[in-house]
């Protein structure tokens, strides 16, 4: 069979290829850049040789590289950033450079050198620490973790590796010369560019993108514009283009318009990216038990060396489950790291052995597929690993898996069985309800739940009692002393409860405090009416309880128009304190 040398042909199978691949990938629930690899390393020399040209689809993929890197960097808020808290910039800080020092350390002693003008063993030190932003949030999002503790500093700690990464490709053309002063001006043409890149799109940018704010389409071409500047400029002065188009996403990522640009831009992304990974998978070669044995060794190495922040976020008050849960969401080897790794490849001379990028896309490969599995397993892990830290004498924020045992029940009548935004905005009428003292009284009669370390901060300083203890452990209410509540309230949907359900929460519930009354929460209505059959007191159902209210807005705006309630609303919003804005 004589394979088709022109490029049409060659994009077309290889897209057909990635898409067919993908689709498998989907349906196991595998990452699609791990499809798109082994679609390249099918029809690639190494596999049936489908594709000869190779060197234009590679020209092609750069695109989508440099498209791939604009898009992180449209996401890297640093205004979010700067306010995310001490947990998440020091530990996103040093799990980097800790990582890459034991990085080191192991692959020094497995075998791994630098040598022969290659720099394998820095290249793979440096690789292995960073984790996958697209795999990470893809699960926690499935999961609804996005926006938990965990899942907060998880996001955090990987915008953070990326600014490393912007790093690692700065000094990456000056390896070769690994003397002090060029791999300086290196750093120094980086800050060089980042300082360009800031000062237009703050001085001029601006007046530019507001010119052609009214033809959505001209916005998205001269974002792309943008980018491919900063990329040729960052060429221009011998950094990499694709650090280029990295600073020029973050530039734009404060703009008003950068969430139009990415919804825009990412099909235009997917397409050339999908290239750049079949390309790349066309590169690997039939691997030697060497590389084989290497690449699972890393794998394992991945996922331990995440541990590193665990004792910076026990020792910054996080306790046991909000520690241990970032470090298995970020165990798997990141998509950017691959990036580093075929940039080290391709340079003249090359930094590294073509064997250096196998064992990486491997290491993506391997810890991609686990930490599917990982992740969505992530709570029972976390409870076994937390015994087993318990076993070393490591506290938790509270003793055993919930308060330690009390000789006396609790004073406190109503109990708040874990604590999210609807907990917090009911908290905060209870505490705006009546004068003072009697708002006192009532929150002297709650009792919250939960396992949010920086919610249980907020809650003793507003004087509300609380108990650190997962609710899905059985033994928690028991321990915590509750038998003499007269109200218990699950504020939570099966949605976002992790571990346990509402209807176990209300078997529990009876069986700790009997006589007390029972709300349980939910979105449907069907499963609404079996906590009724199943003896709930009452079910909250969010969408039908404000229903009514907003009707009634609705209406009144329709005959009268909204300025009124709107200036009633920021008012309202903007005086609003709870403990989960």
């Amino acid at each position: 069979m004589i394979a088709p040398t022109d490029l049409l042909s060659s994009i077309g199978i290889c897209v057909g290829a990635a898409a067919l691949l993908a689709l498998v990938g989907w349906r196991l629930r595998q990452p699609l850049f791990l499809a798109y690899l082994v679609a390249g390393f099918i029809i690639g020399p190494n596999g049936c040789q489908l594709v000869t040209n190779q060197a234009s689809i590679a020209t092609v993929a750069e695109i989508g590289l440099i498209l791939l890197l604009f898009i992180i960097g449209l996401e890297i808020d640093l205004n979010k950033l700067a306010s995310a808290g001490l947990p998440v910039l020091l530990t996103g800080a040093l799990q980097v450079p800790i990582c890459i020092a034991l990085g080191f350390g192991f692959f020094y002693a497995i075998g791994v050198r630098n040598s022969g003008g290659t720099y394998g063993l820095l290249y793979l030190a440096a690789c292995m620490s960073l984790s996958s932003t697209l795999v990470v949030v893809k699960l926690l999002n499935d999961k609804f973790e996005l926006d938990t503790l965990p899942g907060r500093i998880t996001l955090g700690v990987l915008v953070i590796q990326d600014i490393w990464a912007v790093g690692m490709l700065a000094v990456q053309p000056n390896l070769v010369n690994p003397n002090l002063l060029p791999l300086a001006f290196s750093l120094w043409k980086g800050l060089l560019l980042v300082a360009g890149g800031f000062a237009i799109s703050k001085y001029i940018l601006p007046h530019l993108f507001r010119a052609v704010a009214k033809a959505p389409e001209l916005v998205l071409v001269s974002a792309l514009a943008w980018c491919f500047f900063l990329a040729g400029a960052a060429s221009l002065i011998g950094l990499s283009r694709e650090m280029g188009a990295l600073i020029a996403g973050v530039s734009l990522s404060t703009f008003p318009y950068n969430l139009d640009v990415m919804a825009k831009a990412v099909s235009i992304r997917d397409f050339f990216v999908t290239l750049f990974f079949v390309a790349l998978g066309m590169q690997i070669p039939i691997p030697n038990l060497q590389v084989v044995g290497i690449a699972l060794a890393a794998s394992a190495f991945v996922m331990v060396s995440r541990f590193s922040v665990v004792p910076i976020l026990n020792a910054l008050g996080m306790g046991h489950r909000a520690s241990l849960l970032p470090a298995i969401n970020l165990g798997q080897v990141s998509e950017f790291s691959i990036v580093i790794a075929s940039l080290g490849l391709t340079l003249r001379p090359a930094q590294i052995d073509p064997d250096v990028l196998t064992i990486v896309i491997m290491t993506f490969g391997i810890t991609s597929v686990a930490s599917t599995y990982l992740i969505t397993s992530s709570h029972r892990v976390q409870r076994i690993l937390s015994r087993f830290l318990k076993l070393f004498r490591i506290r938790d924020l509270d003793v055993g898996d919930a308060a330690p045992a009390r000789k006396e029940a609790r004073s406190e009548t109503m109990v708040f069985l874990g604590f999210f935004r609807d907990a917090s905005s009911i908290l905060l009428e209870l505490e705006s309800d009546g004068t003072a003292v009697e708002a006192q009284v009532m929150l002297d009669k709650i009792l919250v739940i939960d396992f949010n370390p920086t919610v249980m901060r907020e809650l003793r300083k507003r004087g509300i009692s609380c108990v650190y203890g997962d609710i899905a452990h059985a033994d928690t209410l028991r321990h915590a002393g509750i038998e003499n509540a007269e109200l218990v309230v699950s504020s939570i949907p099966d949605d976002v409860l992790r571990g346990t359900s509402n209807l176990r929460l209300l078997r529990n519930a009876r069986a700790s405090c009997p006589k007390a009354k029972i709300m349980l929460t939910t979105e449907h209505i069907p499963q609404a009416l079996h906590f009724y059959e199943a003896g709930a007191d009452f079910v909250y159902v969010p969408r039908l309880h404000s229903a009514p209210e907003i009707a009634k807005i609705l209406k009144k705006g329709l005959a009268g128009g909204f300025e009124s309630f709107r200036a009633s609303e920021i008012k309202h919003l903007s005086q609003r304190r709870e403990v989960l804005a």
